[in-house]
């Protein structure tokens, strides 16, 4: 363990009234306790998952390859400013680490590419093959397999992004692995194989302020077994909602 709290200071926030800082997650959550090597957030999308991730690893002053820099329509002059509402409490000092997102990963594979113009020994951290001439769920856990083989600081946004059900596995061995072995991930998924990590406390971002919530009582685990029980012909299209507030399902699962 490298970090075991996260301090959320809301009079550091430049306004209440702009994105992230209007988040209610963000305003009614106090403070992260880490308690296991692997930790992970969970909630629908745009309840600030990703935001409050990236600013973490941002505190932590571990760089995030951003890629090529683009023009955009509107800008936020605030997006980028949570970092500064965060204090980190070190278990033992800082560590170095790194920041995962399958939007970044390939500007980063194709930066190794070119690496491996003058250098081809650099393609032997990812398995002795370029990353590009990879599939997409191949070259990210090549990626993964070299990157988390050392001690380190890791965070991952939405990993599951191109693996297979059986890719995920591959990493979800990875993660039991390395945690025991002085890594530390903090990841933001929606994977139900992901969360079932033995090293892992799930945090969800469903309610007023961020809690911890065990796999079984998960959105993503109730929607699934549903499905899984009833097959197609009985889902309607949405069924969060109607497994949230069925007091029943819980009773149901196995």
């Amino acid at each position: 363990m490298y970090i075991n709290k996260i301090t959320i200071n809301h009079n550091r926030f430049p306004s209440q009234k702009v994105y992230p800082f209007h988040l209610s997650i963000l305003q009614n959550t106090d403070a992260l306790d880490l308690k296991t090597p692997v930790t992970i957030f969970i909630g629908e999308n745009g309840t600030g998952k990703s935001t409050l991730l990236k600013a973490i690893c941002e505190r932590c002053n571990i760089y995030i390859w951003e890629g090529v820099s683009r023009t955009r329509y509107k800008t936020n002059p605030f997006e980028d400013k949570l970092q500064h509402a965060l204090d980190i409490e070190w278990v033992n000092g800082s560590a170095t680490g790194s920041f995962f997102s399958p939007e970044i990963f390939r500007n980063f594979s194709q930066l190794v590419d070119e690496w491996a113009v003058n250098s081809p020994g650099i393609l032997e951290y990812y398995g002795g093959k370029s990353l590009l001439t990879q599939s997409h769920g191949q070259s990210t856990m090549a990626y993964f397999r070299s990157m988390y083989g050392r001690k380190g600081l890791y965070f991952l946004d939405e990993p599951e992004a191109a693996l297979s059900p059986g890719t995920q596995l591959d990493l979800l061995a990875l993660l039991n692995e390395k945690s025991r072995n002085d890594a530390q991930f903090i990841i933001s998924t929606h994977s139900p194989i992901l969360m079932s990590c033995k090293q892992a406390e799930i945090l969800s971002f469903d309610g007023p302020s961020i809690q911890p919530i065990d796999l079984k009582s998960t959105s993503h685990y109730k929607i699934y077994h549903q499905f899984f029980l009833h097959g197609r012909k009985a889902m309607p299209t949405r069924l969060k909602s109607q497994i949230t507030t069925d007091e029943d399902v819980g009773r149901r699962l196995p």
